[in-house]
């Protein structure tokens, strides 16, 4: 008897293969037929499971990222270490955040006539890791607790790790408008979000791994550790940047030009007549409250801890387990109703403020443990959580395969300028009230944008 000829086993694996990914897909996804799909093409609905998979490694090794560089949490700590001026702190979210977002619009406009955007979300993800590389060498050459090492003194090596952080952060805005537009063209309606959710819950894992080595080393801050997590975040990039590029994205509209300012009037178009894109946008501007008190909360906590690893580690490690276990119950929640997640995680998100804005009237021996921060700050990540699942899936779900770009693009330039702008009248709310006062205004205003977007449409049921 012969043995199968090489065609025929390689075809053979590619089928199991392909079996396998669609058996992965359904069991995720709880569809029992993957081949059933919405609002993409039958080619993309062929190479959907494939897809799927991708994207969630792509994802998770984003979001791994993220949390490891993460400018409310591990780059307040490393300027810290290396003796950067406490000025240059308060600076790290609104670059991390309006430096990702600000460019969009003119990005959308560039990639309009490209057939497939892949290749620019895995550009965007590579100049990233390259950026992080950066960080890691900075903090190996900054001279932080040891001038005997002869080192890069802390404001030189604080300004060039601001330096860096505007390039990463420009990186970031590039993928994430290509991301979500290959998201749109290749992965079908009503499954995005629990794509999206089951991302953040294996990140967050792997974020619990990380908090859990750091709570280990106890008062022992190092700036070997930390820039040992710059590189993983490095890793998490590159794995980004290979899965994009290993997506099966068919060629999709690239009607309109690459003029930049063409693009902006037309964003600006859309915004006055698209009655509910408009209204999107402005209950996204009020949900900005919970990213604006995440670093007041974790600084009160970091009141408590100081400066060493284990105090970091707590908040690591509490914001890792409650993206864990949120993220794939908010992205089940967004594919039946993305509006009604953002209106119950606004209301999760003020009751959390509230909570810890209150804190300074509670007992000694609650309000000057790390721990009652730390529980509450895990409470808010799981809101905050919400809203970012339920604000991406939303703005997907709203736009056409032919504007979807534009879309996601000049919601984010806006929220981008709205970031930059409340970041410093924030921080200046801060300085003049206090932390704890400022965290009781942002639950104000996290109740608010509850009660604008229960007033959205819905977009899952077109």
């Amino acid at each position: 008897m012969q043995d199968p000829s090489p065609v025929s086993a390689s075809a053979s694996a590619s089928s199991s293969s392909s079996a396998a990914q669609s058996r992965f897909f359904e069991r995720m996804t709880g569809d029992e037929d993957s081949r059933i799909c919405k609002d993409i093409s039958e080619d993309a609905c062929h190479q959907q499971s494939g897809n799927f998979m991708r994207h969630l490694l792509a994802s998770l090794g984003t979001k791994l990222a993220d949390e490891l560089a993460s400018a409310r949490l591990v780059l307040p700590w490393l300027l810290g270490l290396i003796g950067a001026p406490i000025w240059m702190v308060g600076l790290l979210v609104p670059i991390r955040e309006a430096g990702a977002l600000l460019p969009q619009l003119l990005v959308a406009g560039f990639i309009r006539p490209l057939p497939q955007r892949k290749w620019v979300w895995a550009a965007g993800a590579t100049l990233q890791a390259l950026m992080a590389l950066g960080l890691v060498i900075l903090t190996l050459l900054a001279e932080g607790d040891s001038p005997s090492r002869h080192g890069l003194d802390g404001t030189l090596a604080g300004s060039l790790m601001l330096v860096l952080l505007v390039i990463l952060s420009l990186g970031r805005g590039v993928a994430s408008i290509a991301t979500k537009d290959v998201l749109g063209k290749t992965i079908a309606k009503q499954r995005r979000g629990r794509l999206m959710g089951w991302s953040g819950s294996v990140a967050g894992a792997m974020t619990l791994i990380a908090g859990g080595s750091l709570m280990l080393m106890g008062q022992q801050p190092g700036q070997q550790v930390l820039a040992i997590l710059m590189t993983i975040a490095a890793l998490g990039w590159t794995l980004n940047a290979v899965c994009a590029a290993l997506i099966q994205e068919d060629s999709g509209a690239t009607g309109g030009g690459a003029n930049a300012w063409d693009t902006v009037r037309e964003g600006f178009s859309l915004l006055k007549h698209d009655a509910a894109f408009r209204n999107f946008n402005l209950a996204r501007a009020l949900l900005l409250s919970s990213a604006l008190a995440l670093p007041y909360i974790a600084l009160l906590g970091q009141q408590q801890s100081g400066e060493s690893l284990g105090g970091l580690g707590v908040l690591v490690v509490v914001s890792g387990l409650a993206g864990m276990v949120a993220s794939p119950i908010w992205g089940k929640l967004a594919d039946t109703s993305s509006r009604r997640v953002m209106r119950n995680a606004g209301a999760g998100a003020a009751a959390c403020c509230a909570v810890a804005g209150s804190m300074m009237w509670w007992p000694d021996t609650l309000s000057n443990n790390v721990w009652s921060y730390a529980l509450v700050y895990g409470a808010l990540v799981v809101a905050h959580s919400g809203i970012r699942l339920g604000r991406k899936t939303y703005v997907v779900d709203l736009a056409s395969a032919d504007n979807r770009a534009l879309y996601v693009a000049l919601s984010n330039t806006l929220t981008g300028v709205l970031m930059l702008v409340l970041g410093l009248m924030i921080g200046g709310l801060a300085q003049w009230l206090g932390s704890e006062w400022l965290l009781l205004i942002l639950a104000g205003v996290a109740a608010c944008a509850a009660l604008y977007a229960q007033r959205l449409p819905e977009v899952e049921d077109d």
